[in-house]
């Protein structure tokens, strides 16, 4: 067997990112805004293990919808996934991708089915642990992106210290089989006292080139899924666009006179419309909350300051 060699090149990578916490940690809104700035033509397909609570959010996003019910096995995985690229899917979201470890049907559950039939150990593992390779193998060939939700357990240990027992916090830790974080291009931890908001004092994975497009102490967000599919298509990811950047931007364009500006926020993507509001809300409130600290009568000159400012 012969092999040829060409220059590496980064074009077409497939993502596989996970998304690991707690009821409350935001693991759903979060991948839903992650698929939407990776597919913002809204190709996001959703296979849903929680009882349909994935349509809890179809009004806030366009998704399709697949209710998988028992029994969890990883083969049915893989014909979910392949179901989803046959509808045109770009992003695949499992929720929650924990059922195929402990779920009904489950690998923990159909390891213990065996045992119960009789099956000694290892052997009662033997097909279990076979059939989640053979999933592994089909995921890691998929085209799609995929972004898996993973329920996470709050782990403590019990010591003997000077006498005494101790009880120490050991973090959360997604519920999935021991080695399927390593097969992820990115994973990361949510907690609830900080939903959507990634952990990084708490298991993760987050190579180097991905860094910048997850900044520490802030929300898993449409930008994220731009940056990470501009990098996965080949391209350099734009760096991220601060409130900053957006008013200095305006600011500019209305100094230079070039441009009509309703025109321009009209023709502003959505997110950056928000912002723009966000500031002027912001300014307005500033304005306000100065009059009523001077007692000055008349507001036309904050207001006005105010507009001038967000615009």
């Amino acid at each position: 067997m012969s092999f040829t060699f060409a220059p590496a090149v980064r074009e077409q990578v497939s993502l596989l990112i996970a998304l690991a916490g707690a009821s409350g940690s935001g693991k759903t809104k979060s991948a839903l805004r992650l698929a939407e700035g990776i597919s913002p033509a809204g190709k996001i397909a959703f296979v849903d293990t929680e009882a349909r609570r994935g349509l809890h959010y179809a009004e806030q996003h366009r998704f399709l919808h697949a209710d998988m019910r028992p029994p969890f096995k990883p083969a049915r995985f893989v014909e979910a996934i392949a179901a989803a690229e046959a509808a045109g899917a770009d992003v695949v979201i499992l929720d929650s991708f924990s059922h195929e470890y402990d779920g009904e049907g489950g690998i923990l559950d159909w390891a213990d089915a065996l045992a119960d039939a009789g099956t000694k150990a290892p052997g009662n593992w033997k097909e279990p642990k076979l059939a989640h390779k053979r999933m592994m193998n089909a995921l890691l060939q998929c085209r799609a992106t995929l972004i898996f939700c993973l329920r996470a357990d709050e782990k403590i240990e019990i010591v003997r210290e000077g006498g005494r027992t101790q009880v120490r916090p050991l973090g959360w830790m997604p519920i999935c089989e021991k080695r399927f974080m390593y097969e992820m291009t990115a994973s990361f931890t949510l907690s609830p006292d900080s939903p959507g908001i990634p952990r990084f004092d708490l298991p993760h994975k987050l190579q180097e080139q991905h860094r910048p497009f997850f900044p520490e102490r802030q929300a898993i967000d449409e930008a994220c899924g731009q940056q990470l599919a501009a990098w996965a298509r080949g391209g350099q990811a734009a760096p991220r666009r601060t409130k900053a950047d957006l008013f200095a931007d305006a600011r500019a364009r209305a100094d230079q006179g070039s441009f009509a500006l309703e025109e321009w926020r009209a023709a502003l993507p959505e997110r950056a419309r928000a912002a723009l509001k966000e500031i002027s809300d912001e300014l307005a409130a500033a304005a306000e909350a100065a009059d009523a600290q001077t007692g000055a009568g008349d507001d036309s000159d904050a207001s006005a300051l105010a507009t001038e400012q967000a615009a």
